[in-house]
Formats: structure tokens, sequence, C-alpha cells
């Protein structure tokens, strides 16, 4: 979270002073909220099927439900006016926020900041990508080049030096814009500042594809933006591409929205699932805690190649639990999603919480070490740094 989404979260309703965890692992959503065996609700927001109950829990060992047919690419939707029956925690209120300018704890402990000069930064030029070609190079953040089946997307995409509320970034961008191929896409998981940055995806193309949660295509129109797609949990749109279609799943999120002081959970926050012409999967988590989301997209896409999983922003943990995995999480949250390799990021750019700038590499390095998986399946990147997905 951001200073000023720290801020903004006084509008909220005072709580009893603290969060609980996320979601059980039984699965069973709020009351009212989408549980893991729901459909995509429609602009009407019933479900596809018809049939779901709202916030049932998934039943184990039952076939997961077909994969939606893609929507029209720049359909125009009618969505509900909020979406806090999708919440999996409450939010902090004016207790909550008491307690955390009183402790001091957002930012890391000022012996510490020297570590800042040891974080891992390594630019370098971006592999050739062909049609047949999966890779990425992590920029910085939530901030991913992604080359899929002849395409250039973007997930998160923020290349300015500093945003609103929250201190300048601690390591450049990892890609200079002007090194960039074409971009062919965007993908954005939620509002906030540190995701959805206005000034650099002023600097697109205005018939740039890009692709929201629900409720965010006004906010892109009005900005000029002529190919505006927003999509509910498990809607799927395709774009084409030189090595055949490549598919766009939005995905449930243990997360929120805010951008003002007026819009709390107008619009909807969550992850991608890309998937190459060839099958090869890509999940995107955007920003989220940790709970039982991912067990169910790993149940409803399974074969998932590569997560992309934050591992930063999570101390104090009583109050960022509920919206920020730590790396122990990334690392159970990939076993979850039945991913061969993780990724981490959401660390080593902006300092959002308390924990010491190095804490997230060194921790999911030895969670992941724990679990006996291949070393080479953690995939660590410096900032600035790509990799080339095998099996194209």
């Amino acid at each position: 979270m951001t200073e000023q989404t720290e801020r903004s979260l006084a509008e909220q309703p005072p709580d009893t002073g603290r969060l609980p965890h996320a979601a059980p692992a039984d699965g069973v959503a709020p009351a009212g909220g989408a549980g893991p065996g729901d459909g995509p609700a429609t602009a009407q927001g019933t479900t596809a099927q018809g049939t779901t109950t709202a916030g049932a829990p998934a039943l184990p060992h039952t076939a997961p439900p077909p994969l939606a047919e893609p929507r029209p690419l720049g359909e125009p939707r009618t969505w509900p006016r909020d979406f806090t029956h999708r919440l999996t925690a409450p939010l902090p209120g004016v207790r909550a926020l008491a307690r955390i300018a009183r402790e001091g704890k957002l930012r890391p402990p000022p012996e510490k900041l020297a570590e800042i000069q040891q974080l891992p930064f390594a630019p370098g030029p971006m592999p050739a990508a062909g049609t047949t070609t999966l890779a990425l190079t992590w920029a910085g953040h939530a901030s991913w080049v992604i080359r899929i089946g002849g395409l250039t997307v973007l997930t998160d995409p923020v290349w300015s030096r500093k945003i609103l509320g929250t201190p300048a970034r601690v390591t450049p961008v990892g890609v200079r814009w002007e090194d960039l191929p074409p971009v062919d896409a965007v993908v954005i998981s939620h509002n906030h500042y540190d995701h959805l940055d206005a000034p650099t995806l002023k600097r697109l193309p205005r018939h740039t594809p890009l692709l929201l949660p629900a409720g965010l295509a006004p906010w892109a129109r009005r900005r000029g933006f002529t190919q505006v797609t927003d999509l509910d949990w498990w809607e799927a749109v395709e774009l084409p591409a030189p090595g055949g279609p490549v598919r766009f799943d939005f995905v449930p999120a243990h997360h929120w929205s805010k951008r003002t002081l007026t819009d709390t959970c107008r619009s909807l926050w969550g992850g991608w699932l890309l998937t190459a012409p060839d099958g090869r999967r890509i999940h995107f988590a955007g920003d989220t805690g940790y709970g039982h989301w991912f067990e169910e997209i790993g149940r409803r896409y399974p074969g998932i190649d590569l997560a992309l999983l934050p591992i930063g922003a999570y101390d104090p943990r009583w109050m960022l639990r509920p919206v920020h995995t730590d790396p122990e999480e990334a690392v159970k949250a990939c076993q979850d999603l039945g991913a061969r390799a993780l990724a981490p990021m959401h660390w080593s750019t902006f300092l959002l919480s308390g924990e010491p700038p190095l804490e997230p590499l060194h921790r999911v390095r030895t969670a992941w070490a724990a679990t006996g998986r291949p070393r080479e399946d953690l995939w660590d990147l410096p900032v600035g740094a790509s990799r080339v997905l095998d099996g194209g």
C-alpha cells in the first residue's frame, strides 16, 4: 500500500483494531462473496452457469468447470456499484491506522537502509522473441515485459520514478522505455497507484489494447484509450497474435481497490492467466494476500508453467497479511497453483512497508530450498534481467 492508500483508508469505518487472517483454507468466502465454485459474474450479476450458490466452497476432487468462452474485445459492460462483497478480509479502519502511526513500522529501520545499495539490478538486452518464444523481463515492482505468441505484453507498467504518496523508487526501471518493442497489450491487476500509473500509460499509443478489472474501463476511456476491455473473475478474451491467439483470463486475488477517497472497491482486483498458443501458461498474481483462491486457480488452469508472485510489502503482518503475501506464503501459493516455477516480484523497487530491503530475497530463497524443488525453478531475477521459458 502507498502512503496515499494508507491515508485514504482512514475514511473507512472503524474496525476492532486488528485484521483477521485471509479466508480459511476450506475456501468459504464471506457472505455475499463469490466462492471458489462460482462461475464468472455477468454484467447483471448472475453466474455464467446460473446454478452455483455464491459463497459455496469448491467440492474436492471434482473436475474443474470448463473455461469461459472468450468475450468480445471492447465490449461495453454494466457492473455493480461496488465489489465490496468480493473482499476476503475487512479493510483496516481508524484504529488500525492509529496503531500503525503509533508504531511507525511502515518503513524499514534506518540502520537497514544501507541494504538498498545491494539490491540486485542487472539490466541487459531483452532476448530475441519469435512466435514460439515465451520470455519475460522484470522492469521492477509488478512490471514485467512478457513476450508470448509473438506479442509484447506489459503487466502493471510503472515507469515513473515516483508515484503518488510513496518515496521514489530505490532501483531504476529495468528496461528503458525507448528500448521496448512495440507494446501489443497491457494488463492491469487493480487501480492502486503503484500498479495503475497514469503517467506511464500516457506514453502508450491510445489504440493499445488495455485489459482491465471490471469497472476500470471508464477510467481508461476518459484518458483516450480506444481498445479497452474490462473483465470479471474467470472471464477471458483472446488477442490475435502471429503465433496464434493468446488467451487472457482474469482470475481472483486477495486484495482490494481504491484510488480516491470515494471509490473504495468500485472496481475489481485480480490476477491474469496468460496462455500461449502452444498451451504454456503464466500466472501474474498482481497484488494479493495468501488464501484459497490460489488452489482454485490451479484447479481450473492445470499445468501452469510459471507464477509471478509478490514477496514484498508484508511487514507488519497484523495489518498487511490479508493483502500482501510474504515470501513463505508466495512459495506456498506457487505450490497451490501447481506452477512449475516461481518468479518473485513486488520488492526491490518501492519501499512500501517495514521489512529490510533485502529480507524478501533471503526469505524466498530459504523457503524455496525447504520445499526440495529444483533451484533453477526459482526465477529470482535482478531488476532488468530476462529469462526464457523452455518448451517453445
